[in-house]
């Protein structure tokens, strides 16, 4: 049992975890859902990862409000984010070419991520500097918690 599920026994979700779209896109099953137990990811270093609420940040590619999703890119790949109009100050972020951050619950991991938004922001002012960084977050993060 990890550091992470021992503090978290009580039934509450662990605080997001910074993930890539193509570790959700390569994650193991699941338990029940809405458990909580969340999906297993590879976290580098053949260590394995539980993650349920996750952290993540990419290019908005394509908005549809009529379907209340969003469609996002990594340099992993693709990943669908819902209920975006329900997110407060949500709504700046949803231009196609914005860089924005996304925390949120993992809905489903295939054929490709689908994250349910509980906060979204834009990133776009330092665009340049977060999407370079965001690997190397992403890879400290999963160490410290692996």
């Amino acid at each position: 049992m990890s550091t992470l599920e021992r503090t978290y026994g009580d039934g509450k979700r662990p605080p997001p975890v910074k993930v890539l779209s193509g570790q959700l896109r390569a994650a193991g099953i699941r338990g029940a859902a809405d458990s909580g137990e969340g999906y297993m990811i590879r976290a580098g270093r053949g260590r394995s990862l539980r993650v349920s609420l996750v952290w993540m940040q990419g290019t908005v590619l394509e908005v549809q409000l009529d379907r209340n999703t969003v469609l996002l890119m990594d340099e992993t790949g693709t990943f669908a984010v819902q209920g975006v109009n329900n997110i407060p100050k949500g709504k700046p972020c949803l231009l196609p070419g914005k860089y924005v951050m996304v925390m949120g619950v993992v809905q489903a991991v295939s054929p490709e991520p689908v994250i349910r938004a509980v906060k979204m922001a834009d990133l776009s002012e330092f665009g340049a500097l977060h999407r370079q960084m965001w690997k190397l977050e992403v890879e400290e993060l999963q160490q410290v918690l692996a």
